[in-house]
């Protein structure tokens, strides 16, 4: 007779869990992909913006409101970061096009880089911005 149950057969394990070591460049390969589903959200959030300030006055300081607000605040930082990741990353991969850079110990140390300059750029931002009464 033939196995007639209906469940899933079992399946070996993907090996990349227990084959790849974490490292900075699949890092900021996870934290890239990451970044850009962060700017489509922001790309919403400006598109809101626009159609709260074409909604009139109330509308408009409502959105301004939200977007104040302490949790509105944090997902503005977290655009910032996502910006200058986005632009840092977008300067190593041109690097990648060419065919440099791609030695692990130079990809290390530009991954690394991409992520300070966007900690620090985003925290230079909003001091400025603080500095300057945005908040």
């Amino acid at each position: 007779m033939t196995d007639t149950s209906r469940g899933l057969p079992e399946r070996p394990m993907s090996p990349h869990l227990q084959v790849w070591r974490w490292h900075i460049t699949m890092a900021c390969s996870i934290l890239h992909r990451a970044c850009v589903v962060g700017l489509w959200v922001g790309a919403v959030i400006l598109a809101g913006w626009a159609a709260a300030l074409a909604a009139g006055p109330d509308v408009y300081d409502t959105y301004r409101g939200v977007l104040g607000s302490p949790i509105g605040k944090l997902v503005l930082l977290g655009e910032t970061f996502a910006v200058f990741f986005n632009v840092a990353y977008t300067i190593r991969q041109t690097f990648w096009d060419t065919g440099k850079g791609f030695q692990p110990r130079i990809a290390d140390m530009t991954g690394a880089m991409a992520i300070a300059f966007a900690v620090v750029a985003t925290i230079v931002t909003w001091v400025i911005a603080g500095a300057n009464g945005a908040f």
